[in-house]
């Protein structure tokens, strides 16, 4: 049956509230409203008020009361709108939720979700168009995930939940109208590796979240002219996944990395650095990164677009990549 990622969401959701007492989603507008991009809608009247909370306009408060609440034993999902809205709750995320089991000596645990919405391509301007899971993917303490498909929507959440230390799911808007037909697999899903979307052997394209479709459209382009593109969505940004990326680079001995946050100090310079320190001598060409300019992300749409990595981009540097060969 097609679904969408955000009907993917919502049934995650539904089935981890069904299947564990303790877990409640709290949020700004998670209730009545469904949530700032539909994910909860009808929840409340499903669950009721005590399992859907709606919460008020403080992201330091309500991101603390649900550490606090799965330090007392529960399992909370806290929904933060959009990334930009994570900045005013960081305190809590890095000094409480992230330090905590290393502060009490392994003492307590802090079993957390957070949820919350990032990226551009959506005309939201430049206060709510940020990528920055490379400044999560950067913190100690945590577990960071990056869905980029309807199955891993769906299949995420309960192994999240069930892990004992704070983890922040990135879901990125772009893909939240993606509609397609998602496994119904009930096996154990993998919070610490990547997955190999499309096998290739000329050149390696390494990604995550709303990229991968993009990736994955350059890679079509790229077939057309007889390169044949591997396509990694690492799903897991911290821990990553190396060994699935070097077994890759060892294959086709050409990378490019996409990464829609800003090339400074971005995750697609931490991969860079991973594959020169564990792959040099398999590369045939320098790793090519294809990030988004560094401005802040513009409302028109055409402006956004020039900003963001777009399937042409991708394309050439996996051109450049395979042409490097000498």
């Amino acid at each position: 049956m097609t679904t969408t990622y955000r009907e993917a969401v919502r049934e995650a959701l539904r089935e981890a509230l069904t299947a564990d007492d303790r877990v409640f989603l709290m949020g700004e507008d998670v209730g009545k409203y469904g949530g700032a991009f539909g994910v909860s809608l009808g929840l409340l009247e499903e669950f009721g008020p005590r399992r859907i909370r709606d919460t008020p306009l403080s992201e330091s408060a309500f991101t603390g009361m649900g550490i606090g609440a799965a330090m007392a034993g529960l399992r909370p999902v806290v929904e933060i709108m959009t990334v930009n809205f994570s900045l005013l709750a960081l305190d809590q995320i890095l000094n409480n939720a992230a330090t905590l089991r290393h502060m009490s000596g392994g003492q307590i645990s802090v079993p957390v979700v957070i949820r919350m919405t990032t990226g551009a391509g959506r005309q939201l301007a430049a206060q709510h168009s940020h990528s920055l899971e490379g400044w999560y993917a950067h913190i100690p303490g945590i577990r960071v995930l990056a869905p980029a498909t309807l199955e891993d929507a769906r299949t995420m959440l309960a192994p999240a939940l069930a892990d004992p230390d704070p983890v922040v799911i990135f879901e990125h808007g772009s893909l939240y109208n993606a509609s397609g037909e998602p496994g119904r697999s009930d096996a154990p899903v993998s919070m610490t590796s990547a997955a190999v979307r499309r096998p290739g052997a000329d050149v390696t394209v390494i990604t995550h979240g709303g990229s991968l479709p993009k990736a994955l459209a350059a890679a079509d382009q790229l077939a057309a002219e007889g390169i044949r593109t591997e396509v990694i969505d690492l799903r897991s940004l911290r821990p990553l996944d190396d060994a699935t990326v070097m077994a890759s680079v060892a294959k086709t001995h050409r990378a490019v990395v996409v990464d829609e946050g800003w090339r400074t100090g971005s995750l697609a310079a931490e991969i860079s650095a991973r594959i020169t320190e564990q792959a040099f001598y398999e590369l045939d060409a320098p790793v090519g990164r294809v990030c988004s300019a560094e401005v802040p992300i513009p409302y028109a749409r055409h402006l956004e677009e020039a900003a963001l990595p777009q399937p042409a981009a991708i394309a050439a540097a996996a051109r450049k990549a395979v042409g490097s060969h000498g």
